[in-house]
């Protein structure tokens, strides 16, 4: 990469994140204060089945001791205060600081991202590359009927479709969790439990990666750049994969990067539906329970995590296809 390119990525990155703070600062205050918008008591959430054991004494004092009785301005601000110096509050949806919560489903919910993207990439780039080579024909035909078709499918009715098939009728794949009931959690029962969560993740995202990387090739395949090659005589398979492919993946990395907030969602559905213990599910059980400080820390990775995708493939369309200028 040239010194060029690295400078404008670099500029690229001090100007998405100084955009990035404040808009970390503006979300988890809107978590803050569409959660405090909600007619359910956080406290009868947090005491469940046995709040009506308590006198209206006791609530009150409960409600003092869990910062409750704040408004969620001040709420907020106690919050962002902690957030700073890495005390992100205590989570009235597990009962243990939201630090722990992090510490224990971060990573399972990180694995399971990542996986599905894999999956997601290698399978879009499969079929839109043989779609977008041979736009018109029949290969292409079938290939963009079907992500057509799936791109109206939800991923929980995936994910249910994939627990029927390969969970209970062709028993190849476990149906939740991290191992099997009764047994340690290893990496060899981890791998198992998570092929089915990953592929699901995954072929939800595909139709749309797949016609986007399809469009793309068929873009760069009338261009002048690659008319022109095909005019000096060089070899199709050349044209392909030294002006084609190059081409068309500058838009596929842009696409990849506004994809990253479907892929959350999608991967909030698939914990839910596998009992996969990630931050997926915590976001689910923070919701319920009206558990502000988790569900302004879950919002706030999330926006985090969006922001890095975008830059990351803005950087990298920027590092193959020198045309571009890093202007956003």
């Amino acid at each position: 990469m040239t010194r060029s390119r690295r400078a404008r990525i670099g500029r690229l990155a001090v100007r998405r994140l100084l955009f990035g703070v404040p808009l970390v600062l503006v979300v988890s205050l809107a978590a803050f204060a569409l959660a405090s918008a909600s007619p359910f008591d956080p406290l009868d959430a947090y005491l469940g089945g046995s709040g009506d054991g308590y006198t209206e004494a006791e609530r009150e004092v409960l409600r003092h001791t869990l910062g409750l009785d704040q408004s969620w301005i001040s709420a907020w601000w106690h919050w962002i205060s902690g957030a700073v110096t890495g005390d992100f509050g205590y989570s009235r949806a597990y009962h243990e600081p939201v630090a722990q919560v992090l510490a224990e489903r971060l990573g399972w919910t990180a694995l399971l991202g990542f996986a599905g993207s894999v999956v997601a990439v290698v399978l879009a780039c499969a079929l839109g590359i043989t779609a977008g080579l041979r736009a018109g024909g029949f290969a292409d035909k079938v290939i963009s009927a079907i992500a057509v078709v799936l791109q109206a499918v939800p991923p929980f009715i995936v994910a249910l479709g994939a627990v029927l098939l390969f969970a209970v009728t062709l028993r190849l794949f476990p149906t939740s969790g991290l191992t099997d009931p009764g047994e340690p959690i290893t990496a060899a029962s981890a791998a198992r439990h998570l092929v089915l969560p990953a592929l699901v993740l995954g072929v939800s995202q595909v139709p749309w990666l797949a016609l986007g990387l399809r469009e793309a090739i068929t873009g760069a395949m009338g261009s002048d750049a690659v008319r022109g090659a095909h005019a000096r005589g060089l070899p199709t398979r050349v044209v392909h994969s030294g002006h084609v492919l190059p081409m068309a993946s500058a838009p596929f990395f842009a696409l990849i990067g506004g994809r990253l907030p479907e892929l959350l969602v999608g991967a909030t559905v698939v914990e839910t539906v596998f009992a996969w213990p990630g931050l997926g599910d915590a976001t689910v059980d923070s919701a319920r329970a009206l558990d502000f400080p988790l569900l302004a820390i879950v919002t706030v990775l999330t926006v985090g995590l969006v922001v890095a995708g975008n830059l990351a493939a803005d950087a990298a369309a920027i590092a193959v296809d020198p045309r571009i200028e890093a202007d956003g």
